[in-house]
C-alpha cells in the first residue's frame, strides 16, 4: 500500500470514491531498498496498537511510505481494573520489544504514545494516575526510564487523523468523524490549503465507553440482552441530548463539507457486515437506513450476521469467499454482539444528525483509519526530526 506525504503531512494517494486497498499486511514486505522504518505503538481505549511504516530514502522528493504492518492486542484498559492495566503494561512493552528485537527497528525509531479517548475516559472517571502509573510501569519494564510517551490530546489526534486517513483531493470537503473506543473525535479543514487550523468536533463517548455505560446501568439480577438494549437506547439517547445535538449543530459542518467520512473499528465492523462482498474496498457508501437495519439485526437476528450466513448471500462467484469469510470471523473476534450493537447504535445516532441533508449523498465508512493518526503522528515526528538536525 503506497500513500503519499508532502511536507510531513500524510495524505491517502486516492479518491474516496476509488480507495487502493490499504489492509494491512500478515508479513513485513519493504517497498524500498534504502528504506527506513518506523514503528508507531499507541495505547487506546480497547487494547494497544502497533504499524509499522517504511519512508523511502527520497521520500520526500517523490512522496511515497509504506505501511508494512498493523497490530493489535486488545487490553480493555479504559474498564480500569487491576487486570486490564497489567495487560495493557504486557500489551504494550510486548510490542515494543517485537519492534526492537523481531524487526530490528532501533528505540529511536519506536514513537510511543496514549491516545485521547484514554486520556479523556481517565479525566471523566477521575482515573489519570492509572494512565500515569501505566506510562511509568512501562518505562520500567522496557528499562527507559527517560522515554517519551505523549498524551495526546483530542485537537491533535483528530487533526492527525484527518491528515493520514483523508485524501489530499478530498481533505478541504471532508468532515471525518473517528468513532473510538473510549470517545468519538473528528472535524474538518476550514479554510482551503490551510491544515493549521481545524475545527474540533468531539463526543465524550466511543463504542466501549457506551457498551461500559450501558452494563453499569444493568440491575445485578437481569444480565439479559433485552435489558441491555434497553439501558444501551438510555444511554444513547442520554447522550444524544446532552451531548452530541450540539456537538453537530456547532460544529458548521453542513455548509462546509461535501463528505461525511467516518472511521474506527466500528466503521470497519459495519462496512464488513453490511458489504462482505466489498471485502477488498477500503471505503463503502452506506445510508442511514442500512446501519438501522443492521442495527435491528444485531439484537433480533444476530446468527444471520455469523461469517457463514454471511458468505452464503454473496452471488458472486469470482469473490474469494474464504477470504470475506475470514474477515467477517475478524469483526466478531474484536466486538461481541453488545459492543456492536453499542457502537452502531452510536453510529446511528450521529448519522441522524445529518440524515436529511446528505441522503441523497450516503456516508462513507473508511476501514483502514486505524492506523491514520499514528502514521501521521509517526510521519509528522520524522519530519521534526529532519528540521531539528538541519538547524
Amino acid at each position: 500500500m503506497y500513500t503519499k506525504f508532502t511536507g510531513g503531512l500524510v495524505f491517502a494517494a486516492c479518491l474516496f470514491t476509488a480507495f487502493n486497498s490499504t489492509k494491512a499486511q500478515d508479513s513485513y514486505k519493504p517497498k524500498f531498498e534504502n528504506g527506513t522504518v518506523y514503528a508507531g505503538i499507541e495505547v487506546g481505549s480497547k487494547g494497544v496498537k502497533m504499524s509499522l511504516l517504511e519512508v523511502g530514502k527520497d521520500a520526500k522528493a517523490t512522496g511515497s511510505f509504506n505501511i508494512l504492518k498493523d497490530t493489535t492486542v486488545n487490553t480493555d484498559f479504559i474498564s480500569f481494573t487491576p487486570s486490564t492495566f497489567q495487560a495493557t503494561v504486557e500489551g504494550l512493552s510486548g510490542l515494543f520489544t517485537t519492534a526492537l528485537t523481531r524487526y530490528n527497528i532501533p528505540s529511536g525509531k519506536i514513537f510511543t504514545v496514549v491516545s485521547s479517548g484514554v486520556k479523556m475516559q481517565a479525566e471523566k472517571e477521575d482515573k489519570t494516575k492509572w494512565v500515569i502509573d501505566l506510562v511509568d510501569s512501562f518505562r520500567y519494564k522496557i528499562n527507559e526510564p527517560a522515554r517519551q510517551v505523549e498524551v495526546v490530546d483530542v485537537l491533535q489526534e483528530a487533526r492527525l487523523s484527518h491528515l493520514g486517513i483523508v485524501p489530499q483531493s478530498k481533505r478541504f470537503a471532508t468532515f471525518l468523524i473517528d468513532i473510538g473506543s473510549g470517545n468519538t473525535k473528528g472535524g474538518y479543514f476550514p479554510s482551503d490549503d490551510n491544515t493549521k487550523d481545524f475545527k474540533l468536533f468531539q463526543l465524550n463517548w466511543g463504542t466501549k465507553s457506551t457498551a461500559n455505560a450501558a452494563e453499569k446501568r444493568m440491575d445485578e439480577y437481569d444480565k439479559t440482552l433485552t435489558n441491555y438494549s434497553k439501558q444501551l437506547y438510555r444511554v444513547l439517547l442520554g447522550a444524544e441530548n446532552s451531548e452530541l445535538i450540539y456537538a453537530v449543530n456547532s460544529s458548521g459542518a453542513y455548509n462546509l463539507n461535501d463528505y461525511i467520512a467516518f472511521s474506527g473499528g466500528i466503521a470497519w465492523a459495519t462496512a464488513t457486515l453490511l458489504r462482505p462482498e466489498q471485502a477488498k474496498s477500503s471505503v463503502v457508501t452506506v445510508s442511514y437506513e442500512d446501519v438501522q437495519q443492521l442495527y435491528d439485526r444485531l439484537y433480533s437476528d444476530y446468527a444471520s450476521l455469523s461469517d457463514a450466513s454471511l458468505v452464503k448471500n454473496i452471488a458472486d462467484e469470482s469473490l474469494d469467499k474464504a477470504a470475506i469469510s475470514k474477515e467477517i470471523k475478524r469483526v466478531h473476534s474484536v466486538f461481541d454482539q453488545r459492543s456492536l450493537m453499542a457502537g452502531a447504535g452510536l453510529l446511528l445516532k450521529i448519522m441522524r444528525q445529518f440524515k436529511s441533508v446528505y441522503e441523497s449523498k450516503g456516508f462513507f465508512l473508511v476501514k483502514n483509519g486505524q492506523v491514520g493518526w499514528v502514521s501521521a503522528y509517526v510521519d509528522q515526528s520524522v519530519e521534526n526530526e529532519k528540521m531539528a538536525a538541519v538547524k
